[in-house]
């Protein structure tokens, strides 16, 4: 297997040189990554969809994630990011569709894994039905949607728990629609700045 390396950079964002992908989670590297948001509109009210990760993941499987998300190889540039996109969810976008919600730093550690990201967060704000999602199941599961103002709640701390609704593939490859439960457990851990970061960005450009 071809090892992927990614840029990695000091703590004020200057290129140093590259590594593996398995020794910047080791070491802890400073490192970019490409998230996209996707909000749709239906019934006058905002939605965020989220990915739920594969069960097969060795990081943080079953959990509730970003639509679409993963990280900038050594060669790439942002605009190069949208790959992800279509390699996850089966849905083409061009990159100047995407409305930039600026580059934000996170970090986490569990154990010996160590993410030090340079996040390129983008929002793609159009309409898509749950249908259109045609997704690579060696990454997700399935997708959900949760209502804007309430993951914003939760992500705030105000609230314990939302619904979510959306598909799911069980383990005989069968799809199923899917209605839950969740709390904050069930995402995985990015920072509370970040989440604070995002949930502020995306208040100004839905004008609420």
């Amino acid at each position: 297997m071809i090892k992927e390396h990614l840029a990695i950079f000091t703590d004020t964002g200057e290129r140093i040189g590259e590594a593996s992908r398995e020794d910047v989670h080791k070491v802890g590297y400073l490192h970019e990554t490409f998230h996209c948001w996707f909000i749709t509109r239906a019934n006058n009210r905002n939605y965020i969809y989220l990915q739920i990760r594969s069960e097969d993941k060795k990081d943080f499987p079953n959990l509730l994630d970003i639509t679409a998300a993963g990280h900038l190889l050594s060669t790439e540039t942002v605009v190069d990011g949208v790959r992800e996109v279509e390699e996850e969810l089966g849905i083409s976008v061009a990159f100047e569709e995407l409305v930039s919600l600026g580059t934000i730093r996170n970090s986490l550690q569990i154990g010996s894994f160590i993410d030090n990201e340079l996040c390129h967060v983008y929002l793609y704000p159009k309409y898509i039905n749950l249908n259109e999602f045609n997704i690579q199941k060696e990454e997700l599961s399935g997708i959900v949607k949760a209502e804007f103002n309430e993951i914003s709640d939760l992500w705030m701390g105000k609230i314990q728990n939302i619904i979510v609704a959306g598909f799911k593939y069980n383990k005989l490859g069968e799809k199923e629609f899917i209605e839950m439960k969740v709390g904050m457990n069930d995402f995985v851990q990015h920072e509370r700045q970040y989440f604070d970061t995002i949930i502020k960005k995306m208040k100004q450009q839905l004008n609420i």
